[in-house]
């Protein structure tokens, strides 16, 4: 539609999970770092929590793009259902032959032969399981007893579970406490700074092909960043729909006037901050001794956003780069300062 106007070759602000788009800044890079460091130490569980639209389901897809040559991986997002109906969707996504007569206990021995397999070719087995916060408790303790599946030297199955932020809530609830004690890397994903907004949007602009001035004014970006509340896929959509009404109008450069037809037109206002959820993310992580039973990797414990030398400004290539050297260093047992 006004991809010429702009001198655009795609849509920048398209709503599939495409990684090419997947802007890294310093939350996403330290929650891309510790789910690989996480997979590659063996750690078992790991737990991902995002408030809707934040990306969630693209940095997945970035993480299981980094391991494809040396793992098996699933990716399952039928989360309403029953632990049968789960253990066969995983099953089906592994390209394993089912028959509808088989129990759960056919399925379980079905999946070890899998995972033996993949063991013995010394690959990873990599599950994402997206929308996690709508699986019922009975089929999230499924979950955990797959994680039972293991040698006496390492864990056969790596479950990356990603959510919501009431997936933390329904992981703090007593009767799941055995899956809280086995998660140990959880990491979330916060919204943008408003600082940080400027250079998304730039960044998408830029891998859509746009090469010229800014199409944003400063005092529009400015107005991005409050009616979005740093969500990326509110974000996308503020930028669309302006760039649309600026090439219905002929206008190039888009400031404040537009995003404020736009903001009347889908309605929004001002976010209020997000839910601070850090305090259900500890309980998630405590047993009922109130210490966690697995050493845990904070998102705290990575340098990646207190190094301030420009790493905003690296391209996806550059940033991936730098967080495979993070994930070297830390598997050699480097600390940072």
């Amino acid at each position: 539609m006004f991809l010429e106007f702009y001198g655009l070759k795609e849509q920048p602000f398209g709503v599939t999970p495409n990684p090419r788009f997947l802007y890294l800044g310093a939350g996403h890079r330290e929650a891309l770092a510790s789910l690989i460091y996480g997979i590659e130490a063996g750690r078992g569980f790991l737990a991902l929590i995002a408030e809707p639209g934040m990306g969630k389901t693209t940095l997945l897809f970035q993480m299981l793009q980094h391991f494809r040559p040396s793992a098996r991986t699933a990716f399952l997002f039928q989360t309403q259902c029953t632990p049968r109906e789960f253990l066969r969707f995983l099953l089906l996504e592994l390209g394993c032959e089912l028959n509808r007569e088989q129990d759960l206990v056919a399925m379980h021995e079905a999946l070890n032969r899998c995972l033996l397999e993949e063991a013995r070719a010394g690959r990873h087995f990599i599950v994402v399981v997206d929308e996690a916060q709508n699986l019922d408790p009975a089929v999230l303790e499924m979950v955990r007893l797959l994680s039972n599946f293991e040698t006496p030297q390492a864990k056969l199955l790596q479950i990356v579970l990603a959510g919501q932020p009431e997936l933390a809530e329904k992981i703090s609830r007593p009767c799941l406490g055995q899956l809280r004690q086995r998660l140990s890397v959880l990491t979330r994903l916060p919204p943008l700074p408003a600082e940080e907004v400027d250079r998304y949007v730039s960044f998408r602009l830029r891998a859509a092909g746009h090469a010229e001035d800014p199409i944003f004014t400063p005092q529009a970006l400015s107005m991005i960043a409050d009616l979005s509340g740093g969500i990326p896929r509110k974000i996308n959509n503020i930028c669309f729909n302006a760039m649309s009404l600026g090439y219905a109008t002929e206008q190039y450069k888009i400031g404040q006037e537009v995003i404020g037809e736009v903001a009347t037109d889908l309605d929004l206002s001002p976010l209020s901050p997000p839910a601070d959820i850090h305090r259900l993310e500890r309980e998630a992580m405590l047993p009922s001794t109130g210490r966690a039973e697995a050493p845990l990797l904070e998102a705290a414990d990575l340098p990646l956003s207190r190094n301030k030398g420009g790493l905003d400004e690296l391209s996806t290539p550059q940033a991936l780069a730098y967080i495979s050297e993070v994930v070297r260093l830390l598997r050699g047992g480097q600390r940072f300062a």
